[in-house]
């Protein structure tokens, strides 16, 4: 740059207001920019790269999600065996969704035996007609890159795309649609009135979006208000931590982008992402 600076100044002092015109930033241009980079959201690709990390972090003290499509376990929250990159449950509909939709793509793979049990299961913590070798199958299916597509795809139509979508209806930037899409990952989008739906329901009473004219921060920090309330019905979720060492922390420092460097705290565990 700094060669062809030299080789061009006669020729820029020759034409001086030329030479500003072309310099000078275009107001349009910027406005275009400021605009397009409001647009960008959580769907952003490294953004979302960093959702899935953070979300990891509480998930499975780890920030590396893609080592979890094999993940499964009943962490005692009643909802029976938890499992893979966003925490599909045998209790919750997800998971019998998640082996429907995988069968539906991979006729005869090693779950599909499973489904009448998971339909059996679905609503409570049994573990019936999936004992003894439920989760070493599901450990075999993630090594199928079939059913780690799937997992994304499910992950993706019933949890990120509907926060995301949320968030951008709102008028949130990157962390807000981030926090939608956490409080949707732990609590789903039921008619509960714990569920996302009736977080935001909640939130709505204290303070407005700015899609109404709300002040974002303002905004957020009623959500999460709603979002920790929710959380201390159950105990399996009453530590907070993911919301009062995490999401706060980026809030009060003012990044509603979410951009790197980030330093949080999760169960007492620290993070980093650079």
């Amino acid at each position: 740059m700094l060669a062809a600076g030299a080789l061009l100044g006669s020729a820029l002092l020759a034409v001086p207001v030329a030479a500003h015109a072309t310099a000078a930033p275009d107001p349009a241009a910027r406005s275009a920019a400021t605009v397009a980079a409001a647009a960008a959201g959580l769907d952003d690709p490294a953004k979302k790269e960093i959702a899935m990390k953070i979300v990891s972090s509480a998930e499975n003290s780890s920030l590396d999600w893609k080592a979890q499509y094999k993940y499964i376990e009943d962490i005692g929250d009643g909802r029976g065996y938890t499992a893979g990159i966003i925490g599909f449950c045998s209790g919750t509909g997800d998971m019998l969704d998640l082996v429907e939709y995988y069968t539906r793509v991979k006729p005869g793979n090693v779950l599909a035996k499973y489904l009448p049990a998971l339909r059996n299961v679905d609503g409570s913590d049994s573990h019936a007609g999936l004992d003894p070798n439920f989760t070493r199958d599901w450990a075999k299916a993630a090594r199928d890159a079939e059913f780690r597509k799937a997992q994304d795809h499910e992950r993706d139509r019933v949890y990120f795309n509907p926060s995301v979508k949320q968030g951008k209806s709102d008028g949130v930037g990157v962390l807000g649609q981030f926090i939608y899409y956490d409080a949707i990952v732990m609590h789903g989008d039921g008619t509960d009135s714990t569920s996302f739906r009736n977080i935001r329901g909640r939130a709505l009473s204290k303070a407005r979006p700015p899609s109404q004219g709300g002040n974002e921060t303002t905004w957020l920090n009623a959500f999460l208000d709603a979002r920790v309330w929710a959380m201390k019905q159950e105990e399996a979720h009453s530590d907070t931590s993911r919301v009062d060492t995490a999401q706060r922390v980026f809030l009060r420092k003012g990044n509603l982008n979410l951009d790197p460097p980030l330093d949080w705290k999760v169960y007492g565990d620290s993070f980093h992402i650079g």
